[in-house]
């Protein structure tokens, strides 16, 4: 009866620890949502004008993207959430505060997607073709 008793309490304890480390790495997600600007410089794009900062949330989104897979790939193995966390969330975490302080600056330079559809901008000129004189 006492072997039964401990192995029932060593595994209400095993389930309160499961718990617990779940509580613990559900809490760093949320604290990392609103950490993140802090692990981005925030002066990087103050000079940036509308068609860089297009082009550069362009690029944040599709690595947050990958980032966000990978962390979603690791999590499926062994010890998975651990990995994850060790390999990609700083990287992550940077790159989400990149790219929030990328939209305050496109906010505040009232900036405007470019319609997908839009011409082109002017073409440079190209220097004509010279060709080589005739041989006599």
């Amino acid at each position: 009866m006492a072997a039964s008793l401990s192995s029932s309490l060593r595994a209400c304890c095993a389930v309160a620890a499961l718990v617990a480390a779940g509580f613990v790495l559900s809490g760093c997600a949320g604290v990392s949502e609103t950490i993140a600007p802090g692990f981005a410089d925030p002066a990087k794009y103050e000079l940036y004008d509308c068609k860089q900062l297009e082009g550069e949330r362009k690029a944040l989104a599709a690595r947050t993207a990958e980032l966000q897979k990978l962390m979603d790939k690791a999590e499926t193995g062994t010890g998975g959430a651990v990995v994850s966390e060790l390999a990609y969330r700083n990287d992550y975490v940077a790159v989400r505060g990149s790219a929030q302080l990328a939209d305050d600056a496109w906010r505040s330079n009232r900036c405007r997607e470019t319609p997908p559809n839009a011409a082109p901008a002017a073409a440079v000129p190209q220097r004509p073709d010279i060709k080589p004189a005739p041989k006599r």
